[in-house]
């Protein structure tokens, strides 16, 4: 499975922007997805995922202003982030597991085979 994310940019706080996440391959449907972020000098960090029977967990952080979604015909996994925080800077990461999770796993960075490239997200204040 390849992953190739997009969609990042510079945006004022408030502001929305949306991920997208491409997949390569013919069981993306199976695949629990996942963005994770990354601050300078910080770790990764786990953002939101959806499985593949369409269970949805967030961070904190987030819940109530991003939102992750899938299209399992276009195997495009994406996340609207509205309501942007300068806190929300950050390069952003799709990753991918086939495996059937459980919740304490679903949040881990090492629970996931494959991971995208990254996108750069910065929100100025």
């Amino acid at each position: 499975v390849q992953l190739q994310a997009s969609g990042g940019g510079l945006v004022q706080a408030g502001g929305s922007l949306r991920l997208s996440c491409a997949a390569s391959g013919r069981i993306f449907s199976t695949y629990t997805m996942v963005w994770f972020r990354q601050a300078p000098g910080k770790e990764r960090e786990f953002v939101a995922a959806i499985r593949s029977g369409g269970g949805y967990h967030y961070a904190d952080s987030v819940k109530g202003r991003f939102t992750i979604s899938r299209d399992n015909a276009k195997n495009t996994v994406y996340l609207q982030m509205n309501s942007l925080k300068p806190e929300d800077t950050a390069v952003y990461y799709c990753a991918a597991s086939p495996k059937r999770l459980i919740l304490s796993e679903v949040r881990n960075v090492q629970a996931y085979d494959y991971w995208g490239q990254g996108t750069q997200v910065t929100v100025s204040s």
